[in-house]
């Protein structure tokens, strides 16, 4: 969760790494209903819809157990297989400081949980997002590799002026990724996962494209963070998305400089085609 631009300094009551107590005694007894509520719902959709990473990941963090997880008990399992960590931050946060926690295996997360009347949509991402959307994929050692890896590109980023480049690939992997399985598609990405909405559109609506990843085409491709994807990218398999990360990004970011934005409903004819969507949503929705 980063937060544009490059305020380094922390607000107040939050440490010098941005982070802050998740300060689990306080939640109330509301708040705890709020993420049972989003919890039960989105468990009982995602069997058949989320890959089994995500829903093995689910599983051994034991994240139903009655309300709001305490970080300090998911973090001993997440340790254990992967190394990681869940570090409580007070919102967005700067890029770098964002990219700090990746890359030193930490995955920042809001404490706070949307209202009753904000479960189907909330603009900044809470703690529900965070931690159902993202953490039971940390549990795969394979995107738990990727995920450091995106942290550390992030850092080396920052000095070349090509984040708008690598949040595209955030945010149509980490964020709206599509897995291709023998069973079919199925979703990894936490802003799918954690929609009860999203993870219907993006697997059973004609409306939107679904086009096989191609790391150059992606990161040339703008996003919505308004409404539902008119794209999704599909990867082979977790292991695919990382080798094709694990690269030197200096010359895709030469090519890059010298290349044209895709349109976010465009399909060119060098693009492996899963759906060839109607766009009908989105041409309603203007």
């Amino acid at each position: 969760m980063s937060l544009d631009g490059h305020a380094l300094t922390p607000p107040p009551g939050s440490r010098a790494d941005w982070t802050i107590d998740q300060d689990w005694a306080a939640y109330s007894p509301g708040e705890h209903q709020v993420w049972m509520t989003l919890y039960q719902r989105q468990a009982a959709q995602l069997p058949g819809r989320a890959c089994d990473a995500f829903l093995n990941g689910l599983a051994a963090l034991d994240l139903d157990r009655g309300g709001i997880p305490d970080f300090n008990q998911i973090n001993a399992e997440l340790g254990r297989l992967t190394g990681w960590s869940v570090v409580a931050v007070p919102g967005l946060v700067p890029d770098a400081v964002f990219f700090e926690h990746l890359a030193n295996r930490r995955f920042p997360a809001g404490r706070f949980i949307r209202g009753p009347e904000q479960l189907d949509y909330l603009q900044e991402p809470d703690v529900f997002h965070d931690v159902f959307g993202h953490v039971p994929m940390l549990t795969d050692p394979t995107f738990a590799d990727y995920m450091e890896a995106y942290g550390r590109g992030g850092l080396r980023a920052l000095n070349q002026g090509q984040l708008h480049n690598l949040a595209r690939l955030y945010w149509y992997t980490v964020e709206f990724g599509l897995l291709d399985t023998p069973q079919g598609l199925r979703i990894y990405g936490a802003g799918i996962v954690s929609s009860h909405a999203e993870s219907r559109f993006a697997l059973d609506d004609p409306s939107p494209n679904r086009l096989g990843f191609d790391l150059e085409r992606l990161m040339r491709t703008p996003y919505r963070i308004d409404d539902f994807q008119q794209v999704y990218f599909v990867i082979r398999s977790l292991r695919a998305l990382l080798d094709a990360t694990l690269q030197d990004f200096g010359p895709v970011y030469q090519r890059l400089a010298e290349a044209h934005d895709v349109p976010i409903a465009a399909i060119k004819a060098t693009d492996r085609v899963l759906t060839r969507g109607t766009q009908a949503y989105a041409l309603a929705r203007n």
